[in-house]
């Protein structure tokens, strides 16, 4: 009798598939934790992000802006709620609007020449893209009537830095949103130009999101 035939039907099942292989892998990541792949993120309450936004304002204030938006840059909120993380949205772009055409470029050189240079323009392009996802849903609420699932009040124009549309007649809330996307554009490009592409692609596939 050969080997095959000396298997009975009770040998030859499937049981074999229910093994969890990467259960006895020790290198599979079912054996630690993958948070530990980076370092816990602290914890930041509703009022520790208005602490944040005040001393931010206070800057700006003060004419420092670039210590204001260091200073944004520097305390990325990745754990809090999610109305803390729109909060700090608010403050980046309100630091963002208050800067010049001409002083993006040198203020990003000087960040990004830092020792945590890269990192913070890899922050601030997430900021970029979370405020292009909440004016693009303004925009698309506008063309469809529903209310947007963001506030486009984020992106209000201020009195003074770059996007100086203010009140004039005939600005409609459209006109407001567009020029609102227009600034985080230009900011973007600023960006790539200084950190280089690689910066998107870290954005990206960092599972890390503010």
């Amino acid at each position: 009798m050969s080997i095959i035939q000396q298997h009975t039907e009770s040998s030859l099942t499937d049981a074999w598939r229910t093994i969890n292989i990467d259960a006895l892998d020790p290198d599979s990541s079912q054996n630690f934790p993958l948070s530990t792949l980076h370092p816990p993120q602290p914890e930041f309450s509703d009022q520790d992000v208005r602490n944040l936004q005040s001393q931010i304002r206070q800057l700006l204030q003060a004419g420092d802006a670039e210590g204001a938006l260091r200073s944004a840059l520097e305390n990325p909120i990745y754990n809090a709620p999610d109305l803390a993380k729109e909060t700090h949205l608010q403050t980046v772009i309100e630091v963002l609007q208050r800067i010049k055409v001409n002083e993006m470029t040198p203020l990003l050189q000087k960040i990004y020449n830092d020792d945590r240079g890269s990192e913070s323009l890899d922050v601030l392009m997430k900021y970029l893209y979370k405020g292009m996802a909440a004016t693009s849903s303004g925009i698309s609420s506008q063309h469809t009537g529903n209310s947007p699932r963001t506030p486009t009040k984020l992106m209000t124009p201020q009195a003074t830095g770059f996007s100086q549309i203010g009140n004039r007649s005939g600005i409609t809330s459209g006109d407001s949103t567009g020029a609102a996307m227009s600034v985080l554009l230009s900011w973007h490009e600023k960006v790539v130009d200084v950190a280089g592409l690689g910066c998107i692609g870290r954005v990206m596939t960092d599972f890390r999101r503010v």
